[in-house]
């Protein structure tokens, strides 16, 4: 085998999603602390939203982890009514709802139906979308007040102090060794997203593995180049 790439076994690596593995920073600290506020919320809804890849699931993992929430699809609710979604639960999660709501008359009846049973039951409701509830495509008034009287707390693409810090944690999390200059040229260069941050590392981690190399600025332009093309291939 000397000479030859090495095989990277196709093995998934499950990111820790704890409260404790979430980093603060300006751009979620509010969010942040709403969730660490739950359960006394001011009413039974709270909104999170931002751009893809600013941490809006890592934080309901957070809260489903504290809540105990049901968690459903936004297409659940073209299937199934509220009690059938909830059972017993008191707290529901539904990631994503606010951008998959528009044309969609049951799913807001539905959606309403789980905000009124939550709040009798003196339950929550998390809900996240790229823009506020107020921006939302919504055609009843009834589900508009409700959403529009729930706090809405906005999270901002991070900073490149916060991706720092996220890519120097993803390492440790591989037992990955990468050098400041590593870190320090992917910041400069890439996605600021959680998401794009993890599709790195994790495309480091395959190629230091096939290719028995250590993982260094040129291997770091290497992927990078790589999954830059990836990406302008997939948009055409």
């Amino acid at each position: 085998m000397s000479g030859t790439a090495q095989l990277p076994l196709d093995l998934v690596h499950r990111p820790a999603l704890g409260r404790e593995d979430f980093l603060v920073a300006p751009s979620n600290e509010v969010a942040v602390a709403w969730i660490d506020r739950w359960p006394d919320w001011p009413a039974p809804a709270l909104a999170l939203y931002g751009p893809p890849g600013c941490g809006k699931s890592h934080l309901c993992q957070v809260w489903r982890g504290l809540s105990g929430a049901v968690a459903a699809e936004a297409a659940v609710l073209d299937e199934q009514e509220p009690p059938e979604v909830l059972g017993a639960a008191r707290a529901c999660l539904l990631d994503g709802i606010g951008d998959r709501l528009s044309g969609r008359p049951g799913r807001e009846r539905r959606l309403l139906h789980l905000y009124n049973l939550l709040a009798e039951r003196g339950g929550h409701l998390l809900l996240t979308g790229r823009t506020a509830p107020a921006r939302w495509e919504l055609s009843l008034p009834d589900l508009q007040s409700r959403l529009g009287a729930a706090p809405a707390v906005e999270l901002s693409r991070p900073d490149d102090a916060l991706i720092e810090a996220v890519l120097v944690k993803l390492f440790a999390d591989r037992q990955l060794q990468a050098s400041p200059e590593v870190v320090h040229f992917l910041t400069a260069r890439m996605e600021r997203s959680f998401e794009a941050a993890r599709e790195m590392v994790a495309a480091l981690d395959e190629s230091s593995l096939a290719g028995r190399r250590g993982i260094t600025v040129p291997l770091a332009r290497e992927v990078l180049a790589r999954l830059e093309g990836t990406a302008l291939t997939a948009e055409l």
